[in-house]
């Protein structure tokens, strides 16, 4: 075989897995990493996710850098309050958000001394043993929730509580602050086509209880991205993925192969 011919195999063969991979990444999962702490307890920095595509159909946010090649969603299907949902934030329809979907279209939802309520009725909430996690390098932790075990070790104590959404799917959340900002709230009418997305850490996470200007406001159903299903690989956020000679001090074994 001569050199041309190899070069045109290779080229082939470098295109047949691109397309592959892009075929993937569009319409089945796609990988994700979490960069901040407001999905905490769910998810930490240093999870990586695998997000499915099809669940909610597909927009042009499901092509990667989100060519503007249609409107609308092809396939489209609603999403579950209570599923943990990527999308792209209304307000630059480019950055990936990571949040629960809390509120429906139609849906009343308002917090009220920290409380949920959706539709005027105020969601279960009952409070559990505290959330507690080893500081690291990359964990943000100051008083009153910082403490040093007898091992002179600092952990990160938060308040958690166990929330139950009407159609029975319940999750942890965290509150650091009962009196926070965001734990009164005017009251939001959920648009149609539209979603209220909330952080499980209630006190530290930008979502739809601040306005799209500030925040992520109302999130229309064309701007999301997918459902996460499983964590599949997770560090302390000390180490990359892609930096293999970090993993052994940063691993947490326990948490791969979870799904949410």
């Amino acid at each position: 075989m001569g050199l041309g011919r190899q070069i045109k195999e290779l080229v082939r063969f470098v295109l047949s897995v691109a397309v592959i991979v892009l075929g993937v990444r569009t319409f089945l999962f796609e990988p994700f990493n979490i960069p901040s702490e407001s999905m905490l307890p769910t998810l930490m920095v240093g999870d990586y996710l695998f997000v499915s595509k099809y669940p909610y159909g597909y927009s042009h946010h499901s092509i990667i850098t989100s060519p503007d090649l249609f409107s609308g969603r092809i396939l489209d299907r609603a999403p579950k309050r209570g599923d943990v949902a990527v999308f792209k934030l209304p307000r630059d329809n480019k950055t990936d958000y990571i949040k629960r979907v809390i509120g429906l279209p139609g849906d009343h939802i308002q917090m009220r001394d920290g409380h949920l309520f959706i539709n005027d009725q105020a969601v279960e909430r009952q409070r559990i043993e505290d959330f507690v996690v080893e500081v690291s390098e990359n964990t943000i932790c100051s008083a009153p929730f910082l403490e040093t075990a007898e091992d002179g070790k600092d952990y990160c104590r938060y308040p958690q509580y166990r929330e139950t959404l009407p159609n029975a799917v319940s999750y942890n959340t965290l509150d650091l602050n009962p009196a926070g900002p965001s734990d009164n709230t005017r009251m939001f009418v959920v648009p149609a086509g539209h979603y209220f997305m909330m952080g499980d850490n209630r006190d530290n996470s930008l979502d739809s209880r601040r306005p799209q200007s500030t925040g992520v406001g109302y999130v229309p159903a064309e701007n999301l991205v997918g459902r996460a299903e499983m964590i599949f690989f997770a560090t302390d956020g000390g180490a990359h993925i892609w930096e293999p000679w970090f993993w052994f001090q940063s691993m947490r074994y326990k948490r791969f192969f979870s799904f949410l």
